[in-house]
C-alpha cells in the first residue's frame, strides 16, 4: 500500500496502480527504457495492473518480466471500460496514470489521477480529469516512490 498525506485534504491509502500501456508506459508498442524496473520496485508495496487496447500487440510479451496484471480490451468504449475496471478495484484504493482519451475517465474516477505528456501527447479531457500532470512516466512513477512529492504538489 501507498500512503499520501495531502495537507487540508485527504488521506490516500491506494493498493493498486492501474497504467495505460502505450502512451503511457510504452512508445510505439515498445516499454519505455527504466520503466520495468521501477513498476518492480512499486510491486514491492502496490498491486500493478496494465490495461490497455494493445494497439501494436506487444504489451503482454513486453511485460513478461514486470510483476503486473496486463488485461487486454477490445472494442469500442474503453473509456468506459477503464472506469469499470478502477470500480471493480475500488476507486478510492486505486491510483491511475494514462494519457490518451481512452484514459480520461480511469484518471477521473481514481483517487489520484495522473496524466503523462511524452512522445504521443495527451488528451485535453485526459489532462482536465487528472489530479497531477507530470512529463514523463518515469517523473509519476518515482512521485509514487517518493509521496511527500505529492503531498508538496496538492496541497492547499
Amino acid at each position: 500500500m501507498i500512503t499520501i498525506n495531502i495537507p487540508n485534504k485527504k488521506i490516500i491509502q491506494a493498493k493498486h496502480l492501474v497504467l495505460d500501456y502505450n502512451g503511457t508506459i510504452a512508445i510505439d508498442g515498445t516499454l519505455i527504457f527504466g520503466v520495468e524496473e521501477k513498476l518492480n520496485f512499486l510491486a514491492n508495496t502496490i498491486n500493478i495492473h496494465v490495461i490497455t487496447a494493445d494497439t501494436f500487440g506487444k504489451a503482454q510479451q513486453n511485460l513478461k518480466n514486470t510483476h503486473c496484471k496486463c488485461t487486454i480490451i477490445k472494442g469500442q468504449k474503453q473509456a468506459i471500460y477503464k472506469q469499470k475496471f478502477i470500480a471493480t478495484l475500488g476507486s478510492k484504493n486505486v491510483i491511475a496514470i494514462g494519457n490518451g482519451l481512452n484514459d480520461s475517465l480511469m484518471l477521473k474516477s481514481a483517487v489520484l489521477g495522473i496524466v503523462v505528456i511524452q512522445d504521443e501527447g495527451a488528451s485535453i479531457k485526459t489532462m482536465v480529469n487528472a489530479d497531477i500532470i507530470c512529463k514523463n512516466i518515469l517523473d509519476a512513477l518515482d512521485l509514487l516512490s517518493n509521496p511527500l512529492r505529492i503531498s508538496a504538489t496538492l496541497r492547499n
